[in-house]
């Protein structure tokens, strides 16, 4: 049997079609849809047709798309203007969360929830969320009208914990975040473009007296959120200050935003873990 002729049978018995079914809806007979399945190859004008019935890519038809699939879309997305192939990006995403529900009958209607609806796009208040929590893995996304993010792990064989830092370091970044001082310097700090900024302009635009943004600093450089250069002035020696803006604290203020959310409607989950987290 060829690739297609196994791939033609493959998906229309997921379907539940019959041969004689299939070959009605392509305008073929039972006989050629038979010998498709046992070796032969369609008419190349009849691809486009049997791809639609069957619901797969003509790749797939031909066994080619888990060599091409991540390859084509690397090359679309890189040939998109940035806003473009972002929010492209993005529909990857939900796609990836309403495939991982592993229930084929909801795809179609599920796709284009939220996907370019002006109904959604005027809704400036409502936070939708999705949760897939599975043994094999986690993704979470949360589609708000212009704040939308995803968070995909695949899980660990040794498990979650394993890969973790020890508790006592975990702590200290927390901690980091819980300072209301600290997170007034983040918060500000991420507000401008990545250059040097000085003591004396953190203190005036964060209330804080400059001992207090050194001091506050020293734990946000220890642990690689910022840098400090200390530059000889005719006054003395001045600390400037420049943040990593490769750093983590941007998608740890979404994530944290989600456990601050209050009022917010999850879009759709889907619950099948049964092991422990940790």
């Amino acid at each position: 049997m060829s690739t297609i002729g196994e791939q033609i049978k493959k998906y229309r018995i997921e379907k539940g079609i019959t041969q004689e079914q299939l070959g009605q809806l392509i305008g073929v007979t039972t006989q050629a849809v038979s010998r498709w399945e046992r070796g032969g190859t369609p008419d190349v004008e009849l691809l486009p047709r049997l791809s639609d019935i069957l619901e797969v890519s003509i790749d797939t038809l031909f066994g080619r798309e888990e060599q091409s699939m991540a390859l084509s879309l690397a090359r679309r997305l890189s040939q998109m203007p940035d806003e473009e192939a972002y929010r492209y990006a993005f529909n990857i995403c939900w796609a990836i969360e309403i495939g991982l529900l592993g229930d084929v009958s909801i795809i179609n209607d599920f796709m284009n929830k939220f996907i370019d609806d002006p109904s959604f796009s005027s809704d400036k208040k409502t936070d939708y969320f999705a949760r897939i929590l599975h043994d094999n893995g986690i993704a979470n996304l949360r589609m708000s009208p212009d704040f939308q993010h995803f968070f995909l792990m695949v899980e660990p064989k040794s498990g979650i914990r394993e890969q973790l830092s020890d508790m006592e370091s975990l702590r200290e970044v927390f901690a980091l975040f819980a300072d209301e001082k600290l997170l007034r310097i983040l918060f500000y700090m991420y507000s401008l473009p990545n250059m040097p900024i000085d003591t004396s302009l953190i203190s005036k635009h964060t209330g804080l007296n400059t001992k207090e943004v050194d001091r506050c600093m020293e734990p946000l450089c220890s642990h690689n959120l910022a840098t400090r250069t200390v530059v000889a002035t005719a006054s003395g020696d001045l600390n400037s200050y420049t943040f990593r803006k490769e750093s983590f604290v941007i998608p740890m203020l979404c994530m944290a935003d989600e456990i601050a959310q209050k009022d917010y409607r999850p879009f759709l989950g889907g619950f099948f873990r049964e092991k422990p987290f940790l």
